[in-house]
Formats: C-alpha cells, sequence, structure tokens
C-alpha cells in the first residue's frame, strides 16, 4: 500500500508545472524563450528592457495589481503551455508570482531571480522602452 501511495504522490508531482530559478543570461536572451518585464512603466524608461522582454505590468507604483488583467495580458502575448521567463527589478516580485504561476496556473516558469539590476551589471542586452 505504501509503494502504491508514494507512486501515486510521485506522479502526482509530475503534473504540476515547475520553476525554475535562473539568473539573467545571454543564453537564456539567445534561447529566444519570451520574457516577460513585471516592472512598471516609470522603472522600463529607468533602465529599459533586456532585449526581447515582453513588458506587462502586475504590480502599479503603490504595489497595487489587477491579476485577472495581468493574466489576460499575458495569455494574449506569451503562449503559456510552453516555458517562460519573468523578470522584475531584483526578483523581489518574482519570487512571489512565480510559484502562483506554477502551482494555481499550472504554467512552467523561470524566475529570473536577481533581475534587471543583475542583467544591467552583466552588461547583457538592454533596449529603451518605447510606449505603443
Amino acid at each position: 500500500m505504501k509503494k502504491i501511495l508514494l507512486s501515486f504522490l510521485f506522479l502526482s508531482t509530475l503534473l504540476f508545472a515547475a520553476v525554475k530559478d535562473e539568473e539573467a543570461s545571454q543564453a537564456l536572451i539567445d534561447s529566444k524563450m519570451p520574457i516577460v518585464d513585471i516592472r512598471t512603466p516609470s522603472e522600463w524608461k529607468e533602465t529599459g528592457l533586456l532585449q526581447g522582454s515582453i513588458p506587462i505590468m502586475l504590480f502599479d507604483e503603490k504595489g497595487k495589481y489587477d491579476l485577472n488583467d495581468f493574466l489576460q495580458k499575458l495569455n494574449s502575448a506569451v503562449d503559456t503551455k510552453k516555458p517562460f521567463a519573468i523578470i522584475c527589478r531584483t526578483g523581489s516580485r518574482t519570487k512571489i508570482l512565480a510559484p502562483f504561476l506554477s502551482q494555481k496556473m499550472n504554467y512552467d516558469v523561470i524566475n529570473i531571480k536577481s533581475g534587471i539590476v543583475y542583467a544591467k551589471q552583466l552588461k547583457l542586452p538592454i533596449l529603451p522602452y518605447q510606449a505603443n
């Protein structure tokens, strides 16, 4: 009975999507994997965006958020059936968001754990933000 239960628990963990924590890297950019930047427009203007990033704000300047709006924009911009990455300034916001997207939405998410700050230190390609 224990073997059956353990087998069931193991298999059930395979059904859930995963969160991977990675640093920003040229290899990640070169992979063409979608990278969603969840910072605010003022942050995008201040530092620019990692090359290939898709800006979709989650938390506004006051820390408020509209999860339904974010998810709608995310699902319109990214094929969430495939892995994608999320980035913020230092990794604090993505550290909160990544487990939610994995556990509740069943998405395979890469949390870029040190954010755009570290990407700039690495001198990765950062492009100016241009509002649509």
